[in-house]
């Protein structure tokens, strides 16, 4: 992983959402934390290029956000806070199987592929399953699979184990921990985040603390009480 943010700025019309940030993420394991409204979900999403830089620039392996967007997404996998939104088609393995549809795979491809991604996050079970019939935690394995199918080299998680009960959040850690690909995670789940490599503290729409992630914690701890 090697992202850029060269003075990048982030505004909704004349609002200013993210104030300019200039870094270089090259660690596997990455967190992100702030309030509500801090500008951390706007500061992932310019890694992808779902929010263009109204000032500077963002570069993702090296590929500019705004002039390559299409190049950029397929190197990045977004699961949103609500990933049942990204689940369009009712059967999981047909839902899956979209992400493959400019590939022109034969069926039996699509077929091994997609069980492939379900067995990476151990939700082989749910392939014949229907998207209304599955629990948070399944729903949340359910949209890692269709972004673990495209075979990014990036995977970003919006609280990924928001409303979770104890159970599905440990199964959702385990895999998050499991997984090859580099990780950025936005999180108010902080043990989730305890033993990555580097974390973000957003606030008001500025970065303010960055850096290893008991100190980056601790910090956030003290801002929100």
């Amino acid at each position: 992983m090697d992202i850029f943010f060269d003075k990048a700025e982030a505004r909704f019309g004349e609002r200013v959402v993210l104030e300019p940030v200039s870094l270089r993420l090259t660690q596997r394991r990455i967190g992100i934390v702030g309030l509500n409204g801090s500008g951390k979900t706007t500061f992932s999403r310019m890694i992808n290029g779902l929010v263009q830089p109204a000032a500077g620039r963002v570069l993702t392996n090296g590929c500019d956000t705004a002039k390559d967007g299409a190049r950029v997404r397929a190197m990045v996998g977004y699961i949103f806070q609500n990933p049942a939104n990204q689940i369009v088609l009712p059967l999981i393995r047909d839902d899956i199987a979209l992400g493959l549809q400019s590939r022109r795979l034969g069926k039996a491809e699509r077929d091994t592929a997609v069980m492939a991604a379900l067995d990476r996050v151990g939700a082989a079970h749910l392939a014949d399953r229907r998207a209304h019939e599955l629990s948070g935690g399944e729903v949340q394995l359910a949209a890692l699979a269709s972004v673990l199918v495209t075979a990014p080299g990036i995977v970003i998680m919006d609280e990924p184990t928001n409303q979770l009960d104890l159970r599905n959040r440990n199964l959702v850690a385990r895999t998050i921990g499991a997984l090859a690909e580099d990780v950025i995670v936005i999180s108010h789940d902080l043990p989730l985040l305890a033993d990555f490599e580097r974390v973000l503290l957003f606030h008001e729409g500025r970065l303010v603390h960055d850096g290893a992630a008991d100190e980056t914690l601790a910090r956030y701890r003290a801002l929100a009480t």
